[in-house]
């Protein structure tokens, strides 16, 4: 059934690639959204039914499908031999490669920067730090599982936008704007292992410690369900 979740998500990404030639010229717009319905011939029903804020969820699908490719690039990549520092550096340039359109990623970029749409934008580009993440093994179950997924968010944000404006060859200043921000947060890192090692610091340290050591990321939050509270497949508490 077109109508089932698996069957929409098959429109959507029919109607992606429809769009995507008509973007660079009209961006991920109203107008990119019919010529994609006229191109691929979907129904114009189904084709809202997938994608109810038009260009916009196509904007979305775009984006998470680079994540999948790139994802699935690390996953066949014998990671090993590097360094923890590279591995995260090789994951932006996955996802970089995956994007292979540059106008396509200039266009979601203005649209995503207009404030009905900022905070997708947010969500999405932290998705992206969060797949990275959990893609490398990343084991942190504190405070650290958000600060590694804002610090590497923030790099990505800031590459991208390096990226889509570099001519040189294979991108090679790109790489070493990465290799320079990947280099910032180690650096970070680093001072913040040595005030948690400094002695006379850390009388000072024990409070923020104990506090981040409370916080858990979401796959980790307890369950806190309240009497007569329900979830989806969960009989209820009584």
């Amino acid at each position: 059934m077109t109508d089932t979740p698996q069957g929409l998500d098959a429109i959507k990404q029919e109607l992606l690639d429809a769009a995507l030639i008509h973007v660079p010229f009209d961006g991920w717009s109203e107008a990119a959204f019919r010529a994609a319905i006229a191109d691929s011939g979907v129904d114009a029903a189904m084709a809202r039914a997938a994608c109810p804020r038009g260009a916009v969820d196509l904007a979305v699908a775009y984006h998470l499908r680079g994540d999948d490719e790139m994802v699935r690039r690390l996953t066949e990549t014998d990671l090993s031999a590097m360094r923890f520092r590279d591995r995260v550096a090789l994951a932006v340039r996955y996802r970089l490669d995956a994007a292979e359109d540059k106008e396509a990623v200039r266009r979601g970029a203005t649209l995503f920067a207009l404030p009905p749409y900022a905070a997708e934008g947010s969500r999405l580009v932290w998705g992206t730090a969060d797949r990275i993440w959990t893609a490398l093994g990343d084991s942190s179950d504190d405070v650290n599982w958000y600060t590694k997924r804002a610090s590497l968010a923030a790099v990505y944000g800031s590459t991208v936008l390096y990226w889509l404006g570099d001519e040189s060859p294979d991108h090679a200043e790109t790489a070493a704007f990465l290799d320079r921000r990947i280099g910032d947060v180690m650096q970070l890192e680093k001072v913040k292992a040595q005030v948690n090692k400094a002695w006379v610091l850390k009388p000072l340290m024990l409070g923020p410690n104990w506090l981040a050591r409370q916080i858990r990321p979401p796959h980790r939050q307890p369950d806190r369900r309240l009497p007569g509270s329900v979830r989806p497949g969960l009989p209820e508490r009584t």
